[in-house]
């Protein structure tokens, strides 16, 4: 189908068709297939996963890199076909959902096409570029009654199920806080590699897509793509964002109200525009939230997660969750200088009280792989039942709505107050221009249409 005519297709067919047309719904017992975009780090690992989860089939990639390409045709065991352009993919009718593992510019126009064409989508994070990019893909979500899947598998991670009922009952007091720490040592970074003609196995411009044209240079490509705002957010829409889900599917981020944050590009040399270090602090309701990214300094290894509550703390990662106890001690007994005596007047100590406020916890059960297994069979679960999966369009959108806030902060320079509701910047003309920006021709058109048409 020639992009014209797909472009005509997608403006009416979304508009005028019941969902149930789009592309047949699988029935709880039915095989569900599924095609993949973008055969890069993410993609070769969700592949391998969907491809082995029972009740799937792999009947299809797509890569704009040749070499890519046939390694993924070759990861699905001789059931799926190669596309150089994905929009043959969704042409595809076996297909009932599509894996989105491109880089990051590319994780909502896509999902917005596959909608429109009748599939069901599992997009990898952050699932928007920029805030505008959101909101339009939950209406078209809405509009068409497909079911999307954000790539935060943590929501299905057992121990993070179990961390969460525990910090929702009450079992640490009253959050308050939440700290988030990312800390790595890629000093000096990587080069500054000479702009070149693109290698011939990649499809650059079909790579660059609804990005503004550039001309390729091997840092602005393959992986490299997250240090430019062009095409990713840094460490902020990759690393923050997953321990921002938890905080989200803890708190809820629609209680967002402003964000802080500082830092910059200070010593990374070499090609890139994203900050190396960058400290921000987001408002919510009766909480703070404060991120610290390092990507010049490991030292100690952080946390990751932490929440603070009036009984104690609860850290958790990927490997598990610890749960540390603050003693059960009179306030009084805390103040400096109580235990060897204030002069005459001054508070006197108490008697302590023996054991915890709460009740300490490790657990050490946490597996990457199982968490990716069970994101995979909660979306395929939810594509035959029609159910909301457990990191839906809606959460896809908070969550990467405060990490573009933060980086538009730290890019302004200033404090950012969010009217969720109305989802705009308070008194910020200039911010608010930037929480939207232009596609490159033709796919503005293309990607207008599926909006417009579902309006």
């Amino acid at each position: 189908m020639s992009v014209p005519n797909r472009r005509r297709f997608l403006a009416t067919s979304a508009a005028s068709l019941p969902a149930a047309t789009y592309a047949r719904v699988p029935g709880a017992n039915d095989r569900v297939g599924v095609g993949l975009i973008g055969y890069g780090l993410m993609g070769s690992k969700h592949l391998v996963t969907f491809r082995d989860t029972p009740g799937c089939d792999a009947l299809g990639v797509s890569d704009v890199h040749a070499g890519r390409l046939a390694e993924g045709v070759a990861a699905t065991k001789g059931a799926g076909t190669g596309h150089a352009d994905f929009r043959k993919l969704l042409d595809d009718k076996r297909v009932n959902g599509v894996i989105v593992a491109t880089p990051d510019h590319w994780h909502a126009p896509m999902a917005l096409l596959a909608c429109a064409a009748g599939k069901d989508v599992y997009v990898e994070k952050p699932m928007t570029l920029f805030v505008r990019e959101g909101q339009g893909l939950v209406d078209v979500a809405a509009k068409t009654k497909r079911v999307i899947q954000v790539g935060t598998q943590q929501r299905s991670g057992k121990h993070y199920q179990r961390a969460r009922q525990l910090l929702r009952d009450g079992h640490i007091g009253t959050i308050h806080s939440v700290r988030i720490s990312q800390a790595r040592n890629v000093y000096p970074g990587f080069g500054s590699p000479p702009d070149r003609a693109p290698p011939p196995e990649l499809d650059w411009d079909q790579w660059l897509g609804p990005a503004p044209k550039r001309p390729y240079n091997p840092n602005r490509g393959l992986y490299h793509f997250r240090w430019f705002w062009d095409t990713a957010g840094g460490q902020m829409t990759n690393l923050t964002s997953h321990e921002l889900d938890i905080v989200d599917w803890v708190l809820g981020l629609h209680t967002l109200s402003a964000v802080t944050s500082v830092g910059g590009r200070f010593t990374l040399t070499g090609a890139g525009e994203t900050p190396d270090t960058q400290d921000t602090l987001f408002r919510l309701e009766g909480q703070t939230v404060a991120t610290s990214m390092r990507e010049c300094s490991r030292g100690p290894t952080p946390p990751g997660l932490e929440f603070f509550g009036t009984k104690g703390s609860l850290a958790v990662s990927r490997a598990g969750f610890t749960v540390t106890s603050d003693a059960d001690d009179p306030p009084v007994n805390r103040i400096p200088g109580v235990a060897t005596g204030h002069p005459a007047g001054g508070p006197k100590p108490v008697a302590k009280t023996s054991g915890h406020l709460t009740e300490p916890v490790v657990d050490r059960t946490g597996s990457v792989d199982d968490q990716y297994r069970e994101h995979a069979k909660n979306f395929l679960e939810c594509v035959r039942t029609r159910k909301a999966p457990n990191s839906d369009v809606a959460s896809g959108h908070r969550v990467a709505t405060a990490c573009h806030l933060a980086n538009l902060s730290l890019r302004l320079g200033r404090t950012l107050m969010w009217d969720g509701v109305n989802q705009r910047v308070v008194n910020d003309p200039e911010a608010n221009a930037m929480l939207g920006r232009p596609y490159r021709a033709p796919w503005d058109r293309e990607i207008q249409s599926v909006i417009a048409g579902n309006q």
